[in-house]
C-alpha cells in the first residue's frame, strides 16, 4: 500500500481537518443572504442550550442534527464590475454572533504592481472568494460536534449514536434479531462468487461507514467474496483488509482465519450477510478466470482513488443537502494544506484522470478546469474507467474487486465492456439481479433461530440487516453512471 500511515492516522487526520474547518467557519460569521433593518446579535437557536432539558432538548432536536456540522455554500465575494446588472453588487449575510455583514472586491492597482491588487489586499481569480454558512449557528454548529464526536468511539454510546444517526437519516429499522448472533455455516454450503454484505456500526470503521451509507444510501458499507479451491477448500477474497503493518490491502485469507479475525479482532460490530448466488448465475461463473483475477489483486492496496467516484454521479443529486460541490472542493482545498501526500493517492490522480493531464495537484486542477468552461461538480461527475492505472496499479475498493471478479468471471456477460464497475457502490452491487430468489433454497442453518425469514442468510449481527432493492437490478450498458443519490427516500431512475 502507497500510504504511510495507518487507516486511524488517516481518520484522525480527517476528523482534525473537520474539526479546523469548523472552527475556521466560526471565527468567519456565520452567512445567510438577508435583507433586515433589524440588528439581531444572538440568534435563539444559540440561546436554547442554556435553558433548562426539558425545554431545550425537545426544541434542539428538531432544529439541529450532525448534518449542522456541513457549512451552506452561500456564495462568492465578486468584483463590482463582473457583477450581472440588476443585481445587488454586495453579498450580505448576518449570523448568531454577526450582523449585516457584507463582502465584495474592487480591484486597483494603487500599489503600482504589474498584477494590480484590491481594497482587500485579498488575491482571487475570476470569482473571488467563496463564502459558506453554518447554518445552525456557533453553539448549534458546537452541539453537531458534540452529536459527531460518539460516532467514532468504540464504546456503547458510539454504536447507538451510528444506530440513530442511520435511523434519523436513512429510515433504517435495526430490529433486534433472537439469539444466538451468529451463525455457525456449513462451508460446503457455500461457493465461489458468493457475496458477504459487511455493516460496521461501532468505532472508527462504524463511523466512516456510517456516513458512506448515508451519502451512497447503501445498508452496507463493507464487502467481501468466497471462493473455493479446487480441493473445495474455503476462502475469502477482501480490499479493505488490515495485514500487520496497519496497511489496508486485498487478501484472500482460509476461511477459518477469516472469519476468527471478524470474531475476535474487528471491534467494530460487523454485521454480515452471506448472499449466495443463483444456480444459473453460477453455473456461468468462470472459476479459474476469477480465481486468476483475485490472485493477481493480492497485496494491492485498498482503491482509495475511486472511492468518493462511485458516489458522485451527477453534479447535485449525490449531496445530502447542505453538502455540494462547492463544499467538497472546500474540504479537498484544506485536507491538501495538511496532507498533500495523501491527497495525491486520494482524488488528484483520479482527477488528472478524468482533465487528461498528468501531475496536476488540486490547485491546477481547479484553474485547469474553469479554463476548460466546466464546473467542479462537472469534473467530480465524469464516469470513472476501469481501465484506469494509477500510480500503485488500478484501483479496487472492496466492492470494485469483487465486481471485477465477477466480470472476469463472465457474468456480466455481452454488457462486460460498456460497464464500469468502478462506479458501483456497496448498494449497486446488493441490488444486481445475481443472487438466490428462492428461499427454499437456502442452507438450513441459513433460517434457524429467527422467525423473520430473510432472502438471504445472515450469519452475525444483534440487529437484522437490511437491504433494500436487493436482488432487483439486471445489467445493462453504463449501469451507474448518471445515478443519484439523496436520502432519505434514495429514488433511482431508470437505467441511469
Amino acid at each position: 500500500m502507497a500510504f504511510s500511515s495507518s487507516p486511524s492516522s488517516l481518520l484522525c487526520t480527517a476528523t482534525a481537518i473537520v474539526i479546523v474547518t469548523l472552527i475556521a467557519c466560526l471565527i468567519v460569521p456565520q452567512l445567510h443572504v438577508v435583507k433586515t433593518s433589524l440588528p439581531v446579535v444572538v440568534h435563539p437557536r444559540d440561546v436554547l442550550p442554556l435553558l433548562p432539558k426539558q425545554v431545550s432538548l425537545p426544541l434542539l432536536s428538531s432544529l439541529r442534527s450532525e448534518v449542522d456540522l456541513i457549512p451552506t455554500f452561500i456564495g462568492y465575494a465578486s468584483p463590482v464590475s463582473n457583477i450581472d446588472p440588476g443585481h445587488h453588487q454586495i453579498l450580505e449575510w448576518k449570523g448568531a454572533c454577526f450582523y449585516n455583514n457584507t463582502a465584495w472586491l474592487e480591484f486597483h492597482n494603487k500599489s503600482g504592481s504589474e498584477f494590480g491588487g484590491g481594497t482587500l489586499h485579498i488575491k482571487v481569480k475570476h470569482k473571488g472568494v467563496a463564502i459558506f454558512v453554518l447554518e445552525a449557528g456557533m453553539l448549534g454548529a458546537l452541539r453537531a460536534l458534540w452529536d459527531v464526536f460518539p460516532l467514532f468511539t468504540n464504546t456503547a454510546w458510539g454504536e447507538n449514536s451510528n444506530i440513530e444517526f442511520l435511523k434519523k437519516h436513512m429510515g433504517a429499522s435495526f430490529n433486534q434479531r433472537p439469539q444466538p448472533w451468529v451463525t455457525n455455516i456449513n462451508p460446503d454450503d457455500v461457493h465461489s462468487g458468493d457475496f458477504l454484505a459487511i455493516s460496521k456500526i461501532r468505532g472508527r470503521w462504524g463511523a466512516f461507514e456510517t456516513f458512506e451509507k448515508w451519502v451512497t444510501g447503501s445498508y452496507a458499507g463493507h464487502s467481501a467474496v468466497c471462493l473455493k479451491d479446487s480441493e473445495g477448500k474455503l476462502w475469502v477474497g477482501e480490499s479493505g483488509h488490515e495485514n500487520d503493518q496497519g496497511e489496508e490491502v486485498i487478501v484472500i485469507l482460509p476461511w477459518e482465519e477469516w472469519w476468527e479475525s471478524v470474531q475476535n479482532d474487528d471491534e467494530s460490530n460487523a454485521h454480515i450477510a452471506l448472499l449466495p448466488l443463483h444456480p444459473d448465475i453460477r453455473a456461468k461463473f468462470n472459476e479459474t478466470a476469477a480465481w486468476e483475477y483475485a490472485k493477481s489483486m493480492v497485496g494491492k492496496p485498498y482503491g482509495y482513488h475511486n472511492m468518493i467516484f462511485s458516489w458522485i454521479d451527477t453534479t447535485r443529486n449525490n449531496y445530502p443537502p447542505p453538502l455540494d460541490a462547492n463544499t467538497v472542493a472546500s474540504f479537498m482545498t484544506v485536507w491538501n494544506q495538511f496532507e498533500p501526500e495523501y491527497t495525491g493517492k486520494l482524488w488528484n490522480e483520479a482527477l488528472n484522470k478524468r482533465l487528461g493531464t498528468q501531475g496536476l495537484d488540486l490547485a491546477d486542477i481547479l484553474v485547469e478546469t474553469e479554463k476548460r468552461g466546466t464546473s467542479f461538480g462537472e469534473l467530480l461527475a465524469i464516469p470513472e474507467q476501469d481501465s484506469w492505472v494509477y500510480s500503485d496499479g488500478k484501483s479496487a475498493s472492496c466492492v470494485v474487486f469483487i465486481l471485477q471478479m465477477y466480470k472476469a468471471a463472465g457474468l456480466f456477460d455481452s454488457f462486460a465492456s460498456s460497464i464500469q464497475v468502478t462506479e458501483f457502490t456497496v448498494k449497486d452491487a446488493y441490488m444486481l439481479k445475481f443472487y438466490e430468489s428462492n428461499s427454499s433454497r437456502l442452507p438450513k442453518w441459513c433460517k434457524e433461530g429467527d422467525n423473520v425469514e430473510l432472502p438471504f442468510c445472515q450469519i452475525r449481527g444483534k440487529y437484522r440487516m437490511e437491504l433494500p432493492e436487493y436482488n432487483t437490478l439486471q445489467p445493462y450498458p453504463h449501469m451507474n453512471e448518471k445515478c443519484p443519490s439523496l436520502s432519505p427516500d434514495y429514488s433511482r431512475p431508470k437505467n441511469c
